[in-house]
């Protein structure tokens, strides 16, 4: 089965958006011949900064980062990222990619891994091993993350007041921006990548395959639309649009931000019953919509909910090669039979570079129930946006691995993720979401009101 096309209304406005300018054509890299990637110093630690905030000038970035490079220059100094649109930009047009002239480095395959290996993940290693025709393209690094002013100016206040509770993931003395921008704790940068700015209200389609493994798929049709609010981390709203047989299931979630006092409250909407119904199995383990069983709950933004049911650990940071700046992967007019692949999205759109991030593993707690057992993090040091993730089963097992394709959407400014791919490392299938490139891109000016996020907003909305 081929992907769906899209209606006749969405494939004119696409064909007028490109007359305009307004989307840029998704066309893959050029491959370049396998080769060993220049090869990063040891990394220097930098001069502790104490919980008052007051940092040592020009040593941090306003988000907590190390603002310098590293020694040979492969890591670059951080200059503020981007910062406003760039020439050309149209207000709610696709993102073009600032970085369109860089070359690749090199080409990571199967027949170089063993140079290369210590700066991938280990998840990203087991793709080598699974698929012998996988490769990832290195770039230059571009340390293009940035975030509103008003972020930086909270992030300040929230390194002299927040607290956290790991036992019962409650969080106080935080207020907008990051709430530990010096981590000393696992936990802490879980909350940092759950807390990370994307806009006060959004709304987006985050379209998702789920290939079979010779790579037959179907487009899943989603609508997103979020809000943050006082003493919460979001309050969430999903619609499956497409195809027929699911069109219409909707959910509502409301996330608090502590949740000692009140956990998660989900409802679903189910078409063929007409009814909202208030939902017991939206978080941890229970599979993600129309997802196939690929992903749990907990897995969407790479991790959302709470952290109640791992010991968590910081285990340091390290210089890798991690998705960035991924807009090829994000142009408009895209044809997906070009991008989705038996086994793994087409490495031609994708793009790699080294980075420094935080390592942080997941433990599941005793007496807990998950089932995934345990979780690594690889989380990026200038968004806190978590960019991969290794999954092992009960049996200690390497089960799945899943990459955030990111950029920065510069006209917030702000850094996420424009495509999720969660891999399944058994059955060789895999999930991909954010598949939006024929579509409007993510509205960040979003008006809302609480009221559509409440049970009987839900009703009203069908």
């Amino acid at each position: 089965m081929k992907s769906l096309p899209l209606g006749v209304l969405q494939l004119f406005t696409c064909l007028l958006l490109i007359a305009a300018g307004q989307v840029a054509r998704g066309e893959p890299y050029q491959m370049p011949a396998p080769g060993t990637c220049p090869e990063p110093p040891a990394p220097k630690k930098p001069p502790p900064c104490p919980r008052s905030g007051m940092c040592p000038p020009g040593v941090y970035t306003p988000v907590g980062a190390v603002m310098a490079g590293n020694d040979n220059g492969t890591i670059p100094k951080w200059d503020g990222g981007i910062k406003r649109a760039i020439s050309g930009y149209r207000a709610r047009s696709r993102h073009s990619d600032p970085f369109a002239s860089d070359k690749p480095l090199c080409r990571i395959t199967a027949s170089n891994l063993a140079q290369n290996k210590v700066r991938l993940t280990l998840g990203a290693q087991a793709m080598f091993s699974k698929y012998t025709n996988f490769s990832m393209l290195v770039f230059p690094s571009r340390r293009s993350a940035a975030f509103p002013q008003q972020t930086y100016e909270m992030t300040e206040q929230n390194a002299k007041s927040a607290n956290r509770n790991d036992v019962n993931s409650q969080l106080t003395g935080a207020a907008g921006g990051f709430p530990f921008p010096y981590p000393t704790s696992g936990e802490q940068v879980m909350w940092n990548h759950k807390l990370k700015y994307k806009g006060v209200a959004w709304e987006r389609h985050n379209n998702q395959v789920t290939p079979t493994a010779s790579g037959q798929y179907a487009m899943i049709r989603i609508r997103e639309e979020s809000l943050e609010y006082v003493n919460s981390v979001r309050y969430f709203f999903q619609q499956v649009e497409s195809p027929a047989r699911l069109a219409g299931n909707s959910i509502l979630v409301q996330e608090p931000l502590n949740q000692d006092s009140s956990s998660r409250q989900a409802w679903s909407y189910n078409p063929w019953q007409r009814r909202v119904r208030k939902a017991q199995n939206i978080g941890y383990d229970n599979p993600g919509t129309a997802s196939d069983g690929l992903i749990t709950n907990d897995m969407h933004d790479m991790f959302s909910g709470a952290l109640d049911r791992y010991d968590w650990k910081l285990m340091g940071k390290h210089e890798m090669y991690v998705p960035y700046n991924s807009y090829r992967a994000h142009a408009g007019n895209m044809n997906f039979d070009d991008l989705v692949k038996p086994g793994y999205l087409n490495p031609n759109y994708l793009r790699y570079e080294l980075h420094r991030v935080w390592i942080v593993e997941a433990k599941l707690r005793a007496g807990q129930r998950h089932i995934i057992q345990k979780k690594t993090f690889y989380v990026d040091e200038d968004s806190w946006q978590i960019l991969a993730a290794d999954h092992y089963d009960n049996t200690g097992a390497l089960w799945r691995y899943s990459e955030a394709h990111c950029i920065n959407y510069y006209d917030q400014p702000l850094f996420w993720s424009t495509i999720e791919v969660h891999h399944d490392l058994k059955s060789g299938r895999y999930l991909a979401s954010g598949l939006d490139n024929n579509e409007a891109v993510n509205n960040f000016s979003f008006e809302t009101s609480l009221e559509k996020f409440t049970p009987k907003g839900l009703r009203d909305r069908q």
